[in-house]
């Protein structure tokens, strides 16, 4: 189980340093990023926030660092356009985030063993994790008849989701360093934004 940001930066980004990617593919976070991938997560997370909320009436930043971070800085209610990648390497089956899941929303997946045991995760595919006892089984498309399926015990969802948070927090100490670098004027703030957005602690925090 990995935490995975969708990728759809333009072409002309030119801020700072990033990695090519194909559109509309997953980029994997976690403690072994390159320093370039972790410029693209943030750029990519900044700019999925890009559009200011209609209450925002605060005139955003002469600046081009600060005009496009603006909204990550000021919205109340940030994204993060992706979720969790499951694969299964005895089946070959993987599962992956749908069309409006998203990664800030990871803790829902909670939900299948603390809440009522059914969790949905977007469309087009139709991702869905649902409880049967001692046995999550989680559905590549819940739309699709005979869609393949992973099932795993419910214990060792708990373990995975303590893996994700670890590795969330690990890509968030990477981006700590990565904005002290790039944004020293910035960096406190844009790590407290993702920390928020992510729903982790950030580093220092209690």
């Amino acid at each position: 189980m990995q935490p995975v940001l969708e990728i759809h930066l333009p072409d002309d980004f030119a801020l700072w340093p990033v990695t090519d990617f194909e559109p509309y593919t997953f980029l994997r976070l976690g403690g072994g990023m390159e320093m370039t991938e972790v410029g693209t997560a943030v750029a990519q997370i900044a700019f999925t926030n890009a559009v200011a909320p209609e209450d925002d009436t605060s005139p955003p930043p002469s600046d081009p660092y600060g005009a496009f971070l603006h909204t990550l800085l000021t919205s109340e209610h940030l994204i993060a356009a992706g979720g969790l990648r499951v694969h299964d390497a005895d089946t070959g089956v993987t599962v992956l985030p749908g069309c409006c899941d998203g990664l800030e929303e990871w803790r829902e997946w909670h939900r299948v063993f603390d809440g009522d045991g059914f969790v949905g995760f977007g469309h087009d595919p139709s991702p869905t994790a649902e409880r049967r006892g001692d046995t999550v089984r989680l559905t590549v498309d819940a739309w699709q008849e005979d869609s393949p399926a992973i099932d795993l015990p419910v214990t060792e969802l708990r373990h995975l989701l303590t893996d994700v948070e670890r590795d969330l927090t690990a890509f968030l100490a990477l981006a700590t360093s990565w904005a002290a670098h790039h944004m020293p004027a910035q960096a406190a703030t844009v790590t407290a934004a993702l920390a928020r957005c992510l729903d982790v602690r950030a580093p220092g925090m209690p």
